[in-house]
């Protein structure tokens, strides 16, 4: 059962963050900075550390906590709980610790750059770690992500456009266009003078979406616009001057709740976050 790629056979070794059994390839210094995240951690973590010991290797202890990690990761991938797992997990910790003892024989612990990879990624470690528990003791509500979703479907309302737009920046440019359809000509090629890269060589096609996904100038000349007309006064944004076409519209169709919550349990986690953390930076003695 091999559930490791063993890094004595293969030179490929496991990011310190994986423990899935995927190979890894890297430079020498992140190997190397690699294999000594478990040492500096243990000197300044004592939280894998504590327990009792997993294994012991040339007296260094390597502890049980450590083992759990990696058997729990192993076992959310699939792998049965066996002693086949528990020899292979034993294996790997020995063949790591002996390549982290090595390394500090040969100094390397020592020299700033290596440190400063091993510390980033240290501290990588308990950002991540603390992150994840803030989360679990302030969980997101069904019913602030029903009360999201409910705003969100209000923001988009019932319709949604097919619009194509002609952005120019200034007001007589865009006098001028809309002076040249009246005379007949084809927004597609007066298209192509507009400074929008995302729709200019596509005929100003903006494809379909809800006027909430406009600016609100925008948005309320969209929406004043019949089937196959344009605006005949420049629409001014903070973008510049358009020229709006509307090509048609049709029913909204809002997916169902359960179809989109994870995405909106991920935005307002990280909505909850980055207040966090900004509550904590605002209290900080930055000097």
């Amino acid at each position: 059962m091999k559930l490791f790629t063993l890094i004595t056979r293969n030179p490929i070794l496991l990011d310190s963050t994986q423990t899935e059994g995927i190979p890894y390839m890297q430079n020498l210094s992140k190997l190397v900075a690699t294999l000594l995240i478990g040492a500096m951690m243990s000197a300044s973590a004592s939280a894998l550390a504590a327990g009792n010991a997993f294994v012991t290797v040339n007296g260094v202890a390597v502890s049980q906590n450590l083992a759990n990690i990696f058997m729990a990761e192993q076992k959310a991938q699939g792998a049965p709980d066996s002693p086949e797992l528990k020899n292979a997990v034993r294996e790997e910790l020995i063949r790591r610790e002996l390549l982290i003892q090595e390394a500090k024989k040969a100094g390397l612990d020592k020299k700033p750059d290596i440190a400063a990879q091993a510390e980033a990624a240290r501290q990588a470690f308990f950002v991540r770690a603390y992150i994840q528990e803030y989360v679990k003791k302030n969980p997101i509500s069904d019913a602030q992500l029903k009360a999201q979703y409910e705003t969100i479907k209000t923001q988009l309302g019932s319709t949604e456009y097919k619009a194509r737009h002609i952005l120019v920046k200034d007001e007589a440019d865009a006098t001028a266009i809309i002076a040249n359809l009246k005379k007949g000509a084809k927004f597609e090629e007066l298209a192509k003078q507009s400074i929008d890269p995302g729709s200019k060589d596509n005929g100003g096609d903006l494809g379909w979406a809800s006027a909430g996904n406009f600016v609100k100038p925008f948005s309320d000349a969209l929406t004043s616009l019949a089937k196959g007309k344009y605006t005949e006064t420049p629409v001014k944004t903070e973008f510049g001057y358009h020229v709006i076409l509307l090509d048609d519209s049709r029913p909204l169709s809002v997916p169902a709740f359960e179809e989109i919550k994870p995405r909106l349990l991920q935005q307002a986690q990280s909505q909850q976050i980055n207040k966090m953390v900004d509550g904590l930076r605002a209290k900080a003695k930055v000097e």
